[in-house]
Formats: C-alpha cells, sequence, structure tokens
C-alpha cells in the first residue's frame, strides 16, 4: 500500500515536471484515445436510462404540483360559492330593509325555517317567537309585500298562514280606482277578491293592496296584482283573480310587523266606503252568509275580538 502511495507521488511529481511531450503524457494521451470508445459507447446506453430518471423525476412533481391545483381550486370555488351566497343575502336583506323603509314600518326580521307537512294547509316556520316579543296575528311580510300572518307563537319559533291558504283572508283595495275587496285565498293556492263592486273601473295588471281596515295590517302594502278580471250579466260584484306580489319559494328572511301607526290604519273614509259595502251585501242577501265578513267602524270584526285568534289571522 506504500509502496503504491509513494509511486503515485513519484509519477505525478514527473508529470508535473515534464513537458506535453514527455513520456508520461504519451501514456496518457494514447490511453485516453484507445478508451474513448469505449467511453462514447458507455454514455449512449447511460443516456436513455438518465433520461427516464429525469423523466420520472419531473413526473413526480407533477403529480405533486397538480394536486396542489387541485387542491387551490377547490378552495377558490367554496370561496366563489360563499361569496355568491353571501351576495344574494346582502341583496334579500337590502330588499327587506327597502320596504321597511318605503313604508316606514315598525319591524322584525326573521329566517323562514320551513314549510307545511300537508297539502291542505299554506303554511311556513319562522324562528323567532314570543321571545322575541312576536303575537298571533302580526302581519308578516317579505321583499315584495305580504305573505300573511302570525297564527301560532312558541318560544323561538311561529307559524305563518299565508295569504293564499283557503282559510286567509285580507281586507284589500284596487289601488288605482280604490275599489274595496276581501282578498281571499282558494283551495288550489289561487287569490281572489271578492266583493268588489262592478260600479268601479278594474282593469287587469291593476295594483291589490292592503286597505288597513281591522287594524291589523298597515295600509297600503302590496298584495298582488289583478291577473283576471269578469263580469257577468246583473252581477253585483267582478269575479276578480289575482297573483301575489310576494312568493316564499325562494325567500329565506321575512319582516314581522310588530306595531302600526296611526297614518297606517284605515281612514274614516276607507272605513265609510266599507260600510257602504256591507250595505250593498246586506241588501243583496250576502249580508247573511258573509256576515264575518262585515268590518266595523272600529276595525274589529263585528261581534268578535278583534284580538281573537281566528279573526286576525284572517282578518275578517
Amino acid at each position: 500500500m506504500i509502496v503504491f502511495c509513494v509511486l503515485s507521488v513519484l509519477l505525478l511529481t514527473f508529470y508535473i515536471r515534464e513537458g506535453e511531450t514527455g513520456p508520461i503524457h504519451a501514456v496518457r494521451s494514447g490511453v485516453v484515445t484507445a478508451t474513448s470508445p469505449v467511453r462514447y459507447v458507455g454514455s449512449v446506453v447511460a443516456s436513455p436510462f438518465n433520461a427516464l430518471g429525469n423523466i420520472f423525476s419531473n413526473l413526480t412533481a407533477s403529480q405533486e404540483t397538480l394536486s396542489d391545483l387541485k387542491q387551490q381550486n377547490a378552495e377558490l370555488t367554496g370561496q366563489v360559492a360563499q361569496l355568491a351566497e353571501a351576495k344574494e343575502t346582502a341583496e334579500r336583506l337590502e330588499g327587506l330593509l327597502g320596504l321597511q323603509s318605503t313604508y316606514n314600518l315598525q319591524s322584525t326580521a326573521a329566517r323562514i325555517i320551513g314549510g307545511s307537512s300537508d297539502a291542505w294547509s299554506q303554511t311556513v316556520t319562522i324562528d323567532k317567537g314570543s321571545l322575541d316579543g312576536f303575537e298571533i296575528g302580526m302581519p308578516v311580510c317579505n321583499a315584495y309585500g305580504v305573505i300573511g300572518q302570525i297564527t301560532e307563537v312558541a318560544l323561538s319559533s311561529s307559524t305563518v298562514l299565508l295569504i293564499n291558504d283557503e282559510t286567509s283572508g285580507v281586507s284589500a283595495m284596487v289601488q288605482s280606482s280604490r275599489a274595496q275587496g276581501m282578498l281571499r285565498g282558494q283551495a288550489d293556492g289561487s287569490l281572489r277578491l271578492e266583493y268588489v263592486s262592478t260600479d268601479y273601473d278594474v282593469q287587469v295588471g291593476d295594483i291589490v293592496i292592503t286597505s288597513g281596515l281591522g287594524g291589523v295590517f298597515p295600509k297600503g302594502l302590496p298584495l298582488g296584482t289583478v291577473s283576471s278580471v269578469e263580469r257577468r250579466d246583473n252581477d253585483v260584484y267582478y269575479d276578480i283573480v289575482v297573483r301575489t306580489s310576494a312568493s316564499t319559494e325562494n325567500n329565506e328572511e321575512v319582516l314581522v310587523i310588530t306595531a302600526l301607526s296611526d297614518d297606517q290604519r284605515a281612514t274614516d273614509e276607507d272605513i265609510a266606503a266599507a260600510n257602504d259595502i256591507d250595505s250593498v251585501q246586506t241588501s243583496t242577501g250576502d249580508g247573511d252568509s258573509q256576515e264575518s265578513d262585515k268590518t266595523g267602524e272600529d276595525g274589529s270584526t263585528d261581534g268578535q275580538d278583534s284580538s281573537d285568534t281566528t279573526d286576525r289571522s284572517t282578518e275578517e
């Protein structure tokens, strides 16, 4: 071992000191020349393996990058969905605030958390109740107008009877002609405006609003639009179908009206007009069959307490 080390040092010393034409340089050049074909073949053979190694290395890196990109895409998709939901919620709440501001409503917001469980009633459930000051009979609106009235109250939830339920009735008027009537839900879920005298001009497209009679609904809130008007010979009243302005299908938030101001109640003229309608009903025989629809000057149902659950839920 020592001999080889000494020999290597001597050869290195001679290699450094001799010139390019020295014997050791000549031997080195010969060896390089002789082995160059072997080294070339070796590099050619090894090249595919080196390339294959690079491919596997790049493939591993690409898979990791792809996985990272997929994760980032999922996160961004979730953020976009959250932003879209927040935007829609903000628009709905803005609509509620607009209604509240336009009609100067004393109200509290609530969220719809459920609907009726059978085909015989049209109701929704909201997430606030007596703990929030809600009471039976309070009107409920969404951004487009009236949807119904509270008929049942629990501590933290309430049931709202929708205006298109066949047991519901709301004192209403045609906005343009001021013709008064009773908006009633039908078994098929439609709405009809009853007891509107044919003395008034009522056209398709006319807006129907609350009249304020009964002291439950504020006067002037949107109820719907007249979709058809029929007048048969010798009939005293129109047959009017109304398309509701407000629907609960695409709405989640509502306003519960908790109190009315004096200017939101029916005027003396409105009450007098309602009494004129009652007189016509009585003279034509409708007063006996529709006695529960008659509204007194104090805004409550004749012979019944206006705070009664049934009366307030139908505002009759």
